[in-house]
Order: structure tokens, then sequence, then C-alpha cells
């Protein structure tokens, strides 16, 4: 078993592979539609039938996708090595996500289902809120005979989204992928993904979280509905079940907690434009830095940093190379 200082990759991601349809619209529309503002709703094959007959006439745009995959963009990004295991259709958007994957420095490792390649239609409000319509296709089929031990052990970090805690076959390969990197003495990280997820998982999450999770990621709202207490008490609480713990703010930037340290990152101020994948790309910024033994007071500000891209543009990812600007910071003192 490859040392888990030295091994191929810096991170491996599991998830549910989306091909992402992004689109503005008013709260009025979310209404029409039964969406929850800021939240995730899980759709059928005939509710998506439907929201695209609804959204026909407004512009769109497509890009790879989920959240998962989303991070894994970002740590290559950011000049580390990632990898991301999920499962697509056999058909052309399947091929079209593989492609988008590997174009973004991505190893992607995904099988095929027998159900069409999952959707994540993200609606974003005036507000740069963003909420989301999901129907998972083929990415929901994702199983325990997917998740092969030796490219879990390829990478020194695995990263899991919440999102897989709602399906129990999705449930099952992620918690095959910890038992193994537990074994292998990787870090394993979880991003709590929506306060919804933790609502519906919150005994299991507690469970994984004290179990497995070396690293885990939650925004204000997920913190509260996980800890059951405010932003700094929650990080608290959940800093006590594992080894680094984040909180993010919003406009009020982030804290990371270690060893009873408490590190607070302002934002990168930017223009807002977006804010769909902009915790993803936070992750990203900390996982790469963990992985690179990057000391997480300046894992904060790449992270931030990062974020502040995916912020400021109309994509959920970021589009361009960001390792020479990262050199730079970490140079800088």
């Amino acid at each position: 078993m490859p040392n888990p200082n030295n091994r191929k990759y810096d991170v491996v991601g599991i998830g549910s592979a989306l091909l992402d349809i992004t689109l503005h619209v008013d709260d009025s529309f979310l209404k029409k539609l039964g969406l929850r503002k800021g939240e995730m709703m899980l759709i059928d094959e005939h509710q998506l039938e439907k929201i695209l007959s609804d959204i026909k006439s407004i512009k769109a745009k497509k890009s790879s996708g989920g959240s998962a995959a989303n991070t894994m963009i970002g740590v290559s990004r950011l000049g580390g090595k990632a990898m991301f295991i999920g499962m697509v259709g056999d058909d052309a958007n399947g091929k079209s996500y593989n492609e988008l994957l590997a174009k973004s420095g991505v190893t992607p490792l995904l099988s095929k289902g027998d159900k069409m390649t999952g959707s994540a239609i993200t609606f974003v409000t005036p507000d740069s809120e963003r909420s989301f319509a999901t129907y998972l296709g083929a990415a929901s089929s994702l199983s325990e005979e997917d998740i092969d031990e030796d490219n879990i052990i390829q990478a020194k970090i695995l990263h899991i989204e919440g999102y897989m805690m709602d399906l129990q076959n999705l449930r099952e390969a992620a918690l095959k992928a910890m038992r193994i990197a537990k074994k292998a003495g990787m870090k394993i990280s979880l991003d709590l993904s929506d306060p919804g997820v933790v609502r519906r998982n919150h005994d299991l999450l507690h469970s994984i979280v004290n179990d497995y999770a070396d690293i885990v990621f939650a925004n204000e709202n997920e913190a509260k509905e996980y800890a059951g207490l405010e932003e700094e008490q929650a990080l608290d609480k959940i800093s006590s079940m594992c080894e680094v713990a984040v909180v993010k703010l919003g406009e009020k930037g982030s804290l990371i907690k270690k060893d009873g340290k408490t590190y607070r990152i302002p934002i990168q101020k930017v223009s807002v434009a977006n804010t769909n994948g902009a915790g993803d790309a936070y992750a990203a910024g900390v996982l790469y830095s963990i992985a690179h033994n990057i000391p997480l007071e300046k894992a904060g500000k790449i992270a931030a940093y990062i974020s502040a891209q995916v912020v400021a543009s109309h994509e959920a990812t970021v589009s361009r190379d960001l390792a020479d600007e990262v050199k730079k910071m970490l140079s800088a003192r």
C-alpha cells in the first residue's frame, strides 16, 4: 500500500456526476416550481421534463458539475492532482461530462449506468442565492461495486459530498470508500453540502464524523442544523469531533479550527456574479493546502481566493490555472 505522503493524487472525490444547467430567475419563479430557496430538491424524470419545459425560453449555461467534482476541478486549478469517481449514462451528455472533467485536469473514473446522465439545474436569484433541482439519473446508481480500493488508495485525501447520504446505495458506496481510506491511513474529508441533507440524515452524519471524518466543511446553515448551535458554537462542537472543522459564513468570511485554535479568514472582496460552486472551490483550497502541508492560516487565504474567483464569474468552477498565483501567495509574508 502506498505511503500516505507519497501518492499519485492529492485528492480523490466521490459524488454525483451531474451536468450543470445554470440560469437566472426571480423568487416568484422558484415558488412556481415549488423549490425552497437556498436548498437542493431531488426530482424525478417526470419533474425534470416539466422543469425543462418551463425554462426552455430562459438562457442557460451547461458545464460539468456536482459538488465533489467541482471541488476536484478546484484542486486541479490550484496545481494539485485530483481524481473523481462517479457514474454517468451511456449517452452524449455522459461523454461530454467525461471530456469536460479531463479538460479541467481531473482524472475521471466514471462508470456507465442504464439511466440518463444526471442534471443539476441551478436557479440563481437576483440576490445571488442559488437553489437546485437535481435529477440524479445515472449518478443515483453508483454502488459499492463501483468503488475500487486500488483507485482510492492512490490519493492522500478522500473527499465525500454529503449529498451521497440521501440514497442507500450511494451511502453504502461512500461508507465503503471511507473504510478503505481509513485503513490506508488517508485523511477523510466530508462536506455537509446542504441543510436539508443534514436535517434528513442527522444521526448518520454525526456517526460518520465521529468514526471517519478528519476534515468537515459546513456553511452557517448546515453547521446550525448539524450542531443545533450558532456558528461559532457549532464550529467548536464540530471541531471536538474531527481534526479540522470549517464553517463558511458567506460575506462574513469563514472560520477554521484545529487543535483548539480558530483562524478567522476574511473574504476576498469581488463583485458578486454568482455563488454557485463557491463553497466547493473553498473546500478545494483547504484540501489542496492540507495535501501540500500548507499551514491552515495560508490555506484559508488560498481557499478564500479561489472561492472569490468563482463568485466573480458566472461559472461554478474556476476556468483558468491558478498555480502561479498560489505560489505568489505562499511566498508573500
